[in-house]
Protein backbone atom coordinates (compact mmCIF):
# COMPACT_ATOMS: atom_id res chain seq x y z
CA UNK A 1 0.00 0.00 0.00
CA UNK A 2 0.97 3.47 -0.19
CA UNK A 3 0.53 6.77 -2.00
CA UNK A 4 0.14 6.48 -6.31
CA UNK A 5 2.89 7.44 -8.11
CA UNK A 6 2.84 11.11 -10.36
CA UNK A 7 0.21 12.38 -8.01
CA UNK A 8 -1.03 15.80 -7.87
CA UNK A 9 -3.16 17.38 -5.49
CA UNK A 10 -5.31 20.02 -4.66
CA UNK A 11 -6.85 21.04 -1.49
CA UNK A 12 -10.53 22.47 -1.75
CA UNK A 13 -10.00 24.09 2.05
CA UNK A 14 -13.47 23.18 4.22
CA UNK A 15 -15.15 21.11 1.38
CA UNK A 16 -15.80 17.51 1.44
CA UNK A 17 -15.42 16.10 -1.85
CA UNK A 18 -18.61 13.86 -3.50
CA UNK A 19 -18.01 13.73 -6.88
CA UNK A 20 -15.27 14.40 -9.24
CA UNK A 21 -15.70 13.90 -13.33
CA UNK A 22 -12.97 14.01 -16.04
CA UNK A 23 -14.08 16.68 -19.16
CA UNK A 24 -15.12 14.66 -22.28
CA UNK A 25 -13.48 17.52 -23.88
CA UNK A 26 -10.17 18.79 -22.35
CA UNK A 27 -7.51 16.66 -21.27
CA UNK A 28 -6.64 17.23 -17.60
CA UNK A 29 -9.71 18.91 -16.46
CA UNK A 30 -11.54 18.23 -14.09
CA UNK A 31 -14.83 19.00 -11.95
CA UNK A 32 -15.68 18.45 -8.34
CA UNK A 33 -18.75 18.69 -6.76
CA UNK A 34 -18.45 19.35 -2.66
CA UNK A 35 -20.18 20.45 0.62
CA UNK A 36 -18.75 21.94 3.74
CA UNK A 37 -19.75 20.23 7.23
CA UNK A 38 -19.62 16.84 5.06
CA UNK A 39 -22.83 17.57 3.20
CA UNK A 40 -25.30 17.74 6.87
CA UNK A 41 -25.62 21.05 6.59
CA UNK A 42 -24.14 24.72 4.83
CA UNK A 43 -23.52 25.28 1.05
CA UNK A 44 -21.99 23.66 -2.17
CA UNK A 45 -19.27 24.23 -4.49
CA UNK A 46 -18.38 23.23 -7.76
CA UNK A 47 -14.90 23.66 -8.43
CA UNK A 48 -13.11 23.00 -11.92
CA UNK A 49 -9.74 22.28 -12.03
CA UNK A 50 -6.89 21.99 -14.42
CA UNK A 51 -3.38 20.51 -14.66
CA UNK A 52 -0.28 22.16 -15.58
CA UNK A 53 3.04 22.20 -15.08
CA UNK A 54 3.39 22.91 -11.57
CA UNK A 55 0.80 20.21 -10.32
CA UNK A 56 -3.42 21.00 -10.02
CA UNK A 57 -4.84 24.84 -10.56
CA UNK A 58 -8.38 25.73 -9.44
CA UNK A 59 -9.63 27.34 -12.70
CA UNK A 60 -13.09 28.52 -11.55
CA UNK A 61 -14.76 27.73 -8.98
CA UNK A 62 -19.39 28.19 -8.17
CA UNK A 63 -21.42 28.16 -5.21
CA UNK A 64 -24.41 27.08 -4.45
CA UNK A 65 -26.43 27.14 -0.86
CA UNK A 66 -26.65 23.64 -0.45
CA UNK A 67 -24.29 20.75 -0.58
CA UNK A 68 -23.42 19.62 -3.77
CA UNK A 69 -23.08 15.67 -4.67
CA UNK A 70 -22.91 14.83 -8.25
CA UNK A 71 -21.65 15.86 -11.19
CA UNK A 72 -21.75 15.69 -15.29
CA UNK A 73 -20.07 17.06 -17.61
CA UNK A 74 -22.61 18.47 -21.12
CA UNK A 75 -21.38 15.93 -23.61
CA UNK A 76 -22.40 19.02 -26.30
CA UNK A 77 -20.87 21.88 -24.67
CA UNK A 78 -16.98 21.92 -23.33
CA UNK A 79 -17.89 24.73 -20.89
CA UNK A 80 -21.40 23.09 -19.35
CA UNK A 81 -21.79 20.99 -16.11
CA UNK A 82 -24.88 20.23 -14.33
CA UNK A 83 -24.53 19.64 -10.87
CA UNK A 84 -26.84 18.23 -8.44
CA UNK A 85 -27.89 18.91 -4.38
CA UNK A 86 -29.18 18.37 -0.99
CA UNK A 87 -32.07 21.01 -1.64
CA UNK A 88 -33.44 18.91 -4.53
CA UNK A 89 -32.48 21.02 -7.31
CA UNK A 90 -30.31 20.50 -10.70
CA UNK A 91 -28.18 23.08 -11.29
CA UNK A 92 -26.77 24.17 -14.99
CA UNK A 93 -23.24 25.67 -15.10
CA UNK A 94 -21.56 27.44 -17.73
CA UNK A 95 -17.81 27.90 -17.18
CA UNK A 96 -17.65 30.40 -19.70
CA UNK A 97 -20.39 32.78 -18.25
CA UNK A 98 -22.29 34.11 -15.03
CA UNK A 99 -20.99 33.69 -11.50
CA UNK A 100 -24.68 31.97 -10.81
CA UNK A 101 -26.21 29.03 -12.48
CA UNK A 102 -28.19 29.23 -15.88
CA UNK A 103 -30.73 27.13 -15.12
CA UNK A 104 -31.94 25.58 -11.95
CA UNK A 105 -34.24 22.57 -11.83
CA UNK A 106 -36.61 22.39 -8.65
CA UNK A 107 -38.68 18.95 -8.68
CA UNK A 108 -37.22 16.32 -6.55
CA UNK A 109 -38.65 16.40 -2.87
CA UNK A 110 -35.77 15.13 -1.24
CA UNK A 111 -31.72 15.48 -1.80
CA UNK A 112 -30.76 15.06 -5.48
CA UNK A 113 -28.08 12.47 -4.85
CA UNK A 114 -26.96 11.69 -8.51
CA UNK A 115 -26.61 13.12 -12.01
CA UNK A 116 -25.30 11.72 -15.55
CA UNK A 117 -25.35 13.49 -19.11
CA UNK A 118 -26.40 10.68 -21.96
CA UNK A 119 -23.53 8.87 -23.66
CA UNK A 120 -25.00 7.98 -26.77
CA UNK A 121 -25.14 9.89 -29.94
CA UNK A 122 -28.23 11.91 -31.32
CA UNK A 123 -29.32 12.15 -27.21
CA UNK A 124 -28.76 15.23 -25.03
CA UNK A 125 -30.57 13.89 -21.80
CA UNK A 126 -30.04 14.03 -18.55
CA UNK A 127 -30.77 11.50 -15.63
CA UNK A 128 -31.17 12.78 -12.01
CA UNK A 129 -31.47 9.95 -8.68
CA UNK A 130 -33.05 10.88 -5.67
CA UNK A 131 -33.16 10.30 -2.03
CA UNK A 132 -37.58 11.13 -2.87
CA UNK A 133 -37.03 7.40 -4.49
CA UNK A 134 -37.63 8.57 -8.11
CA UNK A 135 -35.38 9.18 -11.13
CA UNK A 136 -35.83 12.28 -13.17
CA UNK A 137 -35.22 12.46 -16.93
CA UNK A 138 -34.33 16.32 -18.37
CA UNK A 139 -34.01 17.72 -21.42
CA UNK A 140 -31.28 20.42 -20.56
CA UNK A 141 -33.09 23.28 -22.43
CA UNK A 142 -36.50 22.10 -21.11
CA UNK A 143 -37.45 24.04 -18.09
CA UNK A 144 -39.30 20.62 -16.90
CA UNK A 145 -38.44 17.07 -16.29
CA UNK A 146 -39.53 14.99 -19.57
CA UNK A 147 -40.48 12.38 -17.28
CA UNK A 148 -40.62 10.27 -13.43
CA UNK A 149 -39.79 7.09 -12.89
CA UNK A 150 -40.83 5.32 -9.98
CA UNK A 151 -40.25 2.42 -8.74
CA UNK A 152 -37.75 1.67 -6.12
CA UNK A 153 -38.47 1.23 -2.30
CA UNK A 154 -35.10 3.39 -0.85
CA UNK A 155 -33.13 6.39 -2.02
CA UNK A 156 -31.73 6.00 -5.03
CA UNK A 157 -28.05 6.71 -5.01
CA UNK A 158 -26.68 6.05 -8.70
CA UNK A 159 -28.29 6.83 -11.97
CA UNK A 160 -26.00 6.10 -14.96
CA UNK A 161 -26.76 6.04 -18.29
CA UNK A 162 -25.77 3.05 -20.59
CA UNK A 163 -22.96 3.88 -22.88
CA UNK A 164 -24.50 1.54 -25.53
CA UNK A 165 -27.87 1.58 -25.47
CA UNK A 166 -29.38 4.78 -26.55
CA UNK A 167 -32.55 5.65 -23.44
CA UNK A 168 -31.71 3.30 -21.43
CA UNK A 169 -29.71 3.67 -18.01
CA UNK A 170 -29.55 1.68 -14.14
CA UNK A 171 -30.11 3.23 -10.89
CA UNK A 172 -28.81 1.80 -7.73
CA UNK A 173 -30.50 2.00 -4.20
CA UNK A 174 -30.95 1.81 -0.83
CA UNK A 175 -33.28 -0.92 -1.27
CA UNK A 176 -31.10 -3.46 -2.33
CA UNK A 177 -32.13 -3.25 -6.39
CA UNK A 178 -30.06 -2.74 -9.30
CA UNK A 179 -33.05 -1.69 -12.01
CA UNK A 180 -32.41 -1.11 -15.50
CA UNK A 181 -34.94 1.65 -17.00
CA UNK A 182 -35.46 2.43 -21.05
CA UNK A 183 -37.08 6.31 -21.24
CA UNK A 184 -39.41 5.28 -24.17
CA UNK A 185 -41.24 3.05 -21.79
CA UNK A 186 -43.03 4.09 -18.11
CA UNK A 187 -42.06 1.26 -16.00
CA UNK A 188 -38.54 -0.36 -14.95
CA UNK A 189 -37.52 -3.26 -17.43
CA UNK A 190 -35.29 -5.22 -14.86
CA UNK A 191 -34.69 -5.84 -11.30
CA UNK A 192 -31.53 -7.18 -9.69
CA UNK A 193 -31.91 -8.03 -6.04
CA UNK A 194 -27.69 -6.94 -6.36
CA UNK A 195 -27.26 -7.40 -2.82
CA UNK A 196 -28.30 -8.31 0.77
CA UNK A 197 -27.24 -4.08 1.62
CA UNK A 198 -27.74 -0.58 0.07
CA UNK A 199 -26.72 -0.74 -2.93
CA UNK A 200 -24.84 2.46 -3.25
CA UNK A 201 -22.78 2.92 -7.09
CA UNK A 202 -23.02 0.65 -10.08
CA UNK A 203 -21.58 1.21 -13.67
CA UNK A 204 -22.07 0.12 -17.11
CA UNK A 205 -19.07 -2.30 -18.97
CA UNK A 206 -17.17 0.47 -22.00
CA UNK A 207 -17.18 -2.96 -24.18
CA UNK A 208 -20.09 -5.25 -23.20
CA UNK A 209 -23.23 -3.86 -23.07
CA UNK A 210 -25.00 -6.40 -21.13
CA UNK A 211 -22.21 -5.94 -18.28
CA UNK A 212 -22.46 -4.02 -14.72
CA UNK A 213 -21.12 -3.28 -11.88
CA UNK A 214 -22.34 -3.39 -8.11
CA UNK A 215 -21.18 -1.55 -5.31
CA UNK A 216 -22.49 -1.76 -1.77
CA UNK A 217 -22.25 -1.73 2.07
CA UNK A 218 -21.53 -5.09 2.67
CA UNK A 219 -18.21 -4.31 1.07
CA UNK A 220 -18.25 -6.06 -2.20
CA UNK A 221 -18.02 -5.23 -5.92
CA UNK A 222 -20.49 -7.59 -8.29
CA UNK A 223 -20.84 -7.93 -11.87
CA UNK A 224 -23.91 -8.29 -13.40
CA UNK A 225 -25.08 -10.17 -16.72
CA UNK A 226 -28.18 -8.71 -17.90
CA UNK A 227 -29.18 -11.93 -19.80
CA UNK A 228 -29.09 -14.00 -16.92
CA UNK A 229 -29.28 -12.18 -13.26
CA UNK A 230 -30.05 -15.08 -11.02
CA UNK A 231 -26.56 -14.65 -10.04
CA UNK A 232 -23.13 -12.64 -10.25
CA UNK A 233 -20.62 -13.03 -12.98
CA UNK A 234 -18.13 -11.96 -10.24
CA UNK A 235 -17.64 -11.00 -6.81
CA UNK A 236 -14.63 -8.65 -5.69
CA UNK A 237 -14.06 -8.41 -1.79
CA UNK A 238 -11.20 -6.43 -0.24
CA UNK A 239 -12.60 -3.33 0.84
CA UNK A 240 -13.92 -3.33 4.60
CA UNK A 241 -16.23 -0.52 4.57
CA UNK A 242 -18.78 0.58 2.13
CA UNK A 243 -18.06 0.70 -1.71
CA UNK A 244 -19.07 4.87 -2.46
CA UNK A 245 -18.21 4.47 -5.99
CA UNK A 246 -17.10 1.99 -8.97
CA UNK A 247 -15.81 2.70 -12.36
CA UNK A 248 -15.21 0.78 -15.45
CA UNK A 249 -12.20 1.54 -17.06
CA UNK A 250 -12.44 3.13 -20.60
CA UNK A 251 -9.04 1.30 -21.96
CA UNK A 252 -9.90 -2.82 -20.41
CA UNK A 253 -12.81 -4.31 -20.90
CA UNK A 254 -12.12 -6.19 -17.52
CA UNK A 255 -10.88 -3.58 -15.21
CA UNK A 256 -12.27 -1.55 -12.94
CA UNK A 257 -11.70 0.81 -10.03
CA UNK A 258 -13.62 1.42 -6.54
CA UNK A 259 -13.43 3.94 -3.42
CA UNK A 260 -14.62 3.35 -0.37
CA UNK A 261 -15.25 4.40 3.37
CA UNK A 262 -12.37 2.77 4.27
CA UNK A 263 -10.21 5.51 3.02
CA UNK A 264 -8.87 3.64 -0.14
CA UNK A 265 -9.38 3.12 -3.85
CA UNK A 266 -9.00 -0.35 -5.36
CA UNK A 267 -8.19 -1.37 -8.93
CA UNK A 268 -9.39 -4.72 -10.02
CA UNK A 269 -9.38 -7.24 -13.15
CA UNK A 270 -11.75 -9.57 -12.61
CA UNK A 271 -10.59 -11.93 -15.52
CA UNK A 272 -8.05 -13.16 -12.79
CA UNK A 273 -7.85 -15.68 -10.67
CA UNK A 274 -6.34 -12.99 -7.94
CA UNK A 275 -8.74 -9.53 -9.16
CA UNK A 276 -6.91 -7.10 -6.74
CA UNK A 277 -4.57 -5.24 -8.87
CA UNK A 278 -3.80 -2.72 -6.39
CA UNK A 279 -4.71 -1.03 -3.68
CA UNK A 280 -4.28 3.38 -3.08
CA UNK A 281 -4.17 4.38 0.21
CA UNK A 282 -3.60 8.73 -0.28
CA UNK A 283 -6.93 10.28 1.87
CA UNK A 284 -7.33 10.15 5.30
CA UNK A 285 -11.15 10.55 5.09
CA UNK A 286 -14.45 8.72 3.17
CA UNK A 287 -13.26 8.46 -0.67
CA UNK A 288 -15.98 9.70 -2.28
CA UNK A 289 -15.72 10.73 -5.52
CA UNK A 290 -13.83 8.88 -8.63
CA UNK A 291 -13.00 9.15 -12.15
CA UNK A 292 -11.01 7.48 -15.22
CA UNK A 293 -9.68 9.90 -18.13
CA UNK A 294 -10.71 8.87 -21.59
CA UNK A 295 -8.16 10.94 -22.73
CA UNK A 296 -4.96 9.84 -20.90
CA UNK A 297 -4.76 6.50 -20.38
CA UNK A 298 -4.49 4.78 -16.65
CA UNK A 299 -4.80 8.72 -15.50
CA UNK A 300 -7.61 8.54 -12.39
CA UNK A 301 -8.90 11.33 -10.44
CA UNK A 302 -10.50 11.13 -6.81
CA UNK A 303 -11.82 13.32 -4.21
CA UNK A 304 -12.32 12.52 -0.63
CA UNK A 305 -13.90 14.20 2.95
CA UNK A 306 -9.78 15.19 4.06
CA UNK A 307 -10.59 18.12 1.26
CA UNK A 308 -8.41 17.06 -1.15
CA UNK A 309 -8.75 16.15 -4.86
CA UNK A 310 -6.08 13.66 -6.62
CA UNK A 311 -5.14 12.96 -9.93
CA UNK A 312 -2.20 10.30 -10.60
CA UNK A 313 -1.68 7.32 -12.58
CA UNK A 314 -1.79 3.91 -10.22
CA UNK A 315 1.10 1.55 -11.16
CA UNK A 316 -0.67 -0.98 -12.01
CA UNK A 317 -2.14 1.32 -15.08
CA UNK A 318 0.81 2.86 -16.02
CA UNK A 319 1.79 -0.26 -17.94
CA UNK A 320 -0.08 -2.02 -20.46
CA UNK A 321 -2.21 -4.88 -19.07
Amino acid sequence: MGTAAGAGALRLPGLHGYAVEFSPYCPGRVACAAAQYYGMAGCGTLAVLGQNEAGIVLLRSFDWNDGLFDVTWSENNENVLVTCSGDGSLQIWDMAKTKGPLQVYKEHTLEAYSVDWSQTRGEQLVVSGSWDQTAKLWDPAVGKSLCTFKGHEGVIYSTIWSPHIPGCFASASGDQTLRIWDVKTPGVKLVIPAHQAEVLSCDWCKYDENLLVTGAVDCSLKGWDLRNIRQPVFVLLGHTYAIRRVKFSPFHATILASCSYDFTVRFWDFSKPNPLLETVEHHTEFTCGLDLSLHNRGQVVDCAWDELVKIYTPSCLAVPV
